[in-house]
């Protein structure tokens, strides 16, 4: 079942602050972030990059790194982003892959519970 309009932009706001945070103490040149709206741009040390942004009208975030584009559900009962081809992907451990790949280093998302 799809969430609504209003708690579909609370998560996605909650979510791009959450990667917002977790890059803060991050040296930029390791992964450096450019915001624009519901738009957050990662370049690594390696020189890969990384797209995240909101895609409302289907209610999805959606991520592309490494030649790569996921699309993510919200799933209320694991109260995470999974990948909506139905693979297990889950946002944030994506994130994590594409910046241990990138920049070589661990990042770290607060649990917002």
């Amino acid at each position: 079942m799809a969430i609504d309009e209003k708690r579909y932009l609370e998560l996605a706001d909650s979510t791009l602050s959450r990667v917002l945070r977790a890059f803060d103490e991050v040296d930029t040149d390791d992964a450096d972030l450019d915001v624009a709206g519901d738009v957050i741009a990662l370049r690594f040390r390696d020189g890969s990059r990384a797209v995240l942004n909101t895609q409302r009208p289907t209610r999805q975030l959606w991520l592309a790194g490494n030649a790569r584009a996921w699309h993510f559900d919200w799933d209320e009962p694991s109260g995470t982003w999974l990948d909506d081809t139905g693979s297990g992907a889950e946002l944030f451990a994506t994130l994590v892959d594409l910046t241990k790949r990138g920049a070589g280093i661990d990042v770290r998302f607060e649990d917002p519970r």
